[in-house]
């Protein structure tokens, strides 16, 4: 999503004069946490590409969100001001840093681009929100075949395609599931064999219709 929508190169830059936004640079692979650590700012990237990364007690980091060109993150939206939590430059990386007290400022509401941004910015953040349950949601599972399952069902629900593009690696996949990933394979090997699901590079085809526990309904 685009915090910048409907709106044009001129207001962007009075929207970040207005809010008295500071640039901030990182090489590739620097922390970003260092220099922007606060309880309560706003991140938007103008360019680049950064990680969010949560080490847990035994020192494993999982990837917690990609951010790219225009993506939103915040101490209030994703908790980078915890302790185990680092936001890693792969790239060289330009961020934009919003204090939030400037940005819940009535005075601002005057002007319309302002006012657009704003609602830009709330759908952004809701959708984080969505997210975040939905991991949630997979996470609740213990066993990783139905965490593998409860994330298709979610996919299918939101695209009403049994056709589900992954939106990251299957790499990646094991990092949101917060699972090992040679574990994942096995089980993925599995569905297939048992005919739940086909694999294509990034896509997987569900072949049942709906499923109670562990009863499938496939599609013939």
């Amino acid at each position: 999503m685009d915090p910048f929508r409907e709106l044009t190169n001129q207001q962007i830059k009075k929207i970040f004069e207005l809010l008295d936004a500071h640039i901030y640079t990182y090489q590739q692979n620097q922390e970003m946490l260092e220099t922007i650590k606060n309880d309560n700012i706003i991140g938007i990237i103008t360019a680049g590409h950064a990680q969010i990364i949560h080490s847990d007690y035994n020192g494993n980091e999982n990837i917690v969100e990609d951010l790219y060109e225009k993506a939103v993150f915040g101490t209030n939206i994703t908790l980078t001001n915890a302790t185990n939590y680092q936001i890693i430059a792969k790239e060289f990386t330009e961020v934009s840093v919003i204090d939030y007290n400037n940005l819940i400022n009535t005075n601002h509401l005057k002007y319309k681009y302002f006012n657009i941004f704003l609602r830009n910015l709330f759908d952004i953040i809701n959708n984080k929100f969505k997210e975040k349950n939905e991991r949630l949601q997979v996470l609740e599972k213990k066993q990783i075949r139905n965490k593998l399952l409860e994330y298709f069902e979610i996919q299918y629900k939101k695209s009403l395609s049994r056709v589900i593009k992954l939106p990251f690696s299957f790499k990646e996949l094991a990092d949101y599931l917060a699972v090992n990933r040679t574990a994942m394979f096995r089980e993925l090997k599995n569905l297939k064999e048992e005919n739940l699901i086909e694999i294509k590079n990034r896509k997987i085809s569900l072949l049942y219709k709906y499923r109670e526990q562990d009863l499938y309904i496939l599609i013939k």
